[in-house]
């Protein structure tokens, strides 16, 4: 018997300690937390962006280094990057579509999978009556400096059989960032004291060792990326001294061509937990008087809901559309509760609105557009093009 029990105290000893478990859920309360400010908080460029975070979440910052890391590993947080001003690096627009039924999953693959300038890739879907409904599919699109976007549609359109394009660049932006938890149970109607600011989409030509650091500045963070000591490494690939790495990242945050440093959640599919981020996706058309877009696009970018708004040209197509505006949520009607709101107060300010309507978003996926020429050149050379014939 003493034996039995010696042997059952060791064996008790000797199990090795289980491991510990990080939470990847979104309603973590550390998570919620980090991720309130995580998602679009961070703007610009900051050499420490997780002790940023730490300080504005209250989380300690090697808390705050542990939960990213799980959560992308998990794949509740889809990627953590420093994004750009894209609009002021390369000509983009916003593309509508229009390709057959049988070629339209055909069409979003090659988008998503093979197209390294298409970024935002949605399939949408609105009342058959509604102006556009033609066009199910739509990207977001980026062709770097010196090259003619036009072209590379026309090549594009090829490549999947669409009937015919549309292309909507941004001529002014009001709002642009995510952070959908903390847009999470925001009061219908919920807007900012004062309209939002106006972001130009004026073209900044970068040196050569500007596009070096840029080039590594934007690429998405791996796991065993997310340190403390963030852009050592990145300084290395980019074979130059971490003094003159940040220096340059800070001249480029300057010249107003850097975003925010973001985690960005997987906010289609379910992610840990089989909790979704949200459901729905809805893009907000307006047609205004001509002359009073930049003044529409400033009461629509001060509403909370709203993670993107910018005066786009939609044409004839659209009825002429010329404010757009994306929110996301969990309840389709919460969201049509918030536009109501919206043209609601678009009539008490007098802006008169001769059209609206909404586009609902479907199948989706997002990554970042490419936007180096040399990547371009590449691309178009192992697709059998001349790169100076697409200028």
């Amino acid at each position: 018997m003493r034996r039995f029990g010696y042997n059952k105290r060791m064996s008790i000893a000797l199990a090795p300690p289980s491991p510990t478990v990080i939470p990847a859920e979104i309603d973590d309360p550390i998570n919620a937390a980090i991720l309130a400010v995580s998602e679009d908080t961070i703007q610009g460029f900051t050499p420490d962006p997780f002790g940023e975070i730490a300080d504005k979440s209250g989380v300690p910052v090697s808390t705050v280094i542990e939960r990213i890391q799980a959560m992308l590993r998990a794949g509740t947080i889809r990627r953590v990057r420093q994004t750009l001003m894209a609009t002021n690096l390369a000509q983009g627009s916003l593309v509508a579509w229009q390709v057959p039924a049988d070629k339209l999953d055909a069409a979003f693959s090659f988008l998503f999978d093979q197209d390294p300038f298409s970024g935002h890739v949605v399939i949408r879907s609105t009342d058959a009556a509604t102006p556009g409904s033609q066009y199910r599919l739509w990207t977001t699109l980026k062709v770097p400096q010196g090259y003619s976007i036009q072209k590379y549609a026309d090549f594009l359109a090829q490549k999947i059989g669409a009937d015919h394009y549309r292309l909507m660049p941004a001529k002014r932006l009001f709002a642009l960032g995510v952070g959908h938890l903390r847009r999470r149970g925001i009061p219908i109607g919920s807007l900012a004291d004062v309209p939002a600011e106006v972001l130009d989409t004026n073209i900044v030509e970068l040196s050569v060792l500007d596009w070096q650091v840029l080039t590594t500045l934007k690429r998405e963070f791996e796991p065993h990326e997310i340190v403390r000591d963030l852009w050592q490494a990145r300084a290395d690939e980019a074979d130059v001294d971490l003094v003159t790495y940040l220096s340059v990242a800070r001249s480029l945050h300057n010249r107003g061509v850097i975003g925010r440093f973001s985690t960005f959640l997987e906010h289609v599919k379910p992610t840990a937990g089989d909790q979704r981020v949200t459901r729905y996706n809805a893009l907000f058309h307006w047609a205004v008087p001509a002359g009073r877009e930049i003044e529409t696009g400033r009461e629509i970018g001060r509403f909370h809901i709203m993670t993107h708004a910018y005066w786009r040209d939609g044409g004839p197509e659209f009825k002429n559309v010329n404010i757009m505006g994306v929110a996301h949520g969990l309840d389709k009607s919460v969201l049509l509760a918030h536009k109501a709101a919206m043209d609601a107060h678009l009539e008490a300010l007098g802006i008169p609105v001769s059209y609206t309507n909404v586009f609902w978003g479907g199948r989706s996926e997002i990554k970042p557009s490419e936007i180096a020429p040399a990547a371009y050149r590449a691309f178009c050379r192992e697709n059998g093009i001349d790169p100076d014939a697409m200028r």
